[in-house]
């Protein structure tokens, strides 16, 4: 069996590919840019592109398995190409913001619905990664830490259960390897729910040094989101936020369901990525 894992430059493709590897599986990772794209033994990379669907077709031969982001612009060819080179089975990363009662009007949920809906009413086998926040999304402040010791965001209170970019990279390679999970739609966070003022001071206990934070007001901390990224996705950034402002988000531990062992902490992740922000 030969998965195509496609996202390669991305923290959570990068990690599928690896886990893929250890257990044994062919793994052919697929980036828009795979000059940049790290190789890791045993992994061919060519060009996926999801916005030139013809990519896609060209990476697929001898390809049973992916592993797919969501890019839906273009969903309607990835299904028939997938269809046509008859892939065994998708698993999509998608989001949990599906699975709030805002979803109808949140950007980053219609984004994603779309994809699930055209792997839906497909003929391809899939299994649905409701991922919510990633860990890996905190790497924002990485270059403040770095050069002056701070964060500077709104609502220091505010919670959130990240999820390491490894436990869903377990979860995934579980959908690809094994049977039972077609169509399901699987809820993931990280095992606990922390503020981001808790994050900061766990990223300082692993970097060995203290570092501050600095408390913004809400249209101060747009300007800085709006260098990279689209004004929807900012409003709705913020409005998570203040929503979840001392209030733990609720944990949906889906690692420690399927594999019977807990996912790995916000401390362990600062821990995993300390020269981040070193």
């Amino acid at each position: 069996m030969t998965v195509l894992v496609t996202g390669g430059r991305g923290h959570v493709g990068r990690s599928v590919a690896k886990k893929l590897l250890a257990a044994g599986e062919k793994v052919r990772v697929g980036s828009t840019d795979p000059a940049k794209t790290s190789r890791d033994s045993g992994a061919e990379v060519v060009e996926v592109d999801l916005a030139r669907p013809r990519t896609l077709a060209d990476a697929l031969d001898g390809v049973s398995k992916v592993f797919l982001y969501a890019k839906p612009d273009t969903v309607g060819a990835q299904v028939e190409i997938m269809e046509k080179a008859g892939i065994e089975h998708v698993t999509l990363l998608s989001t949990r913001s599906l699975t709030f009662r805002d979803a109808d009007t949140n950007p980053i949920a219609q984004l994603h619905v779309q994809v699930e809906r055209a792997l839906g009413q497909s003929s391809l086998p899939w299994t649905f990664l409701r991922a919510g926040t990633f860990s890996t999304n905190t790497l924002q402040w990485a270059g403040a830490i770095r050069e002056e010791s701070v964060v500077r965001a709104p609502y220091p209170e505010s919670y959130s259960s990240p999820i390491h970019e490894d436990d869903i990279a377990d979860v995934a390679v579980l959908t690809l390897t094994e049977n039972g999970h077609t169509g399901v739609a699987y809820g993931m966070s990280g095992p606990t729910s922390v503020t981001q003022r808790e994050q900061v001071a766990l990223i300082a206990e692993a970097v060995g040094r203290p570092v501050r934070f600095e408390e913004l007001q809400p249209e101060e901390y747009r300007e800085t989101l709006s260098r990279w990224g689209r004004s929807q996705v900012v409003d709705q950034l913020l409005r998570y936020l203040e929503t979840w402002n001392k209030r733990p988000v609720p944990v949906l531990d889906q690692r420690q369901q399927l594999i019977g062992s807990p996912g790995r902490s916000y401390a362990q992740w600062a821990l995993d990525h300390a020269d981040d922000f070193r």
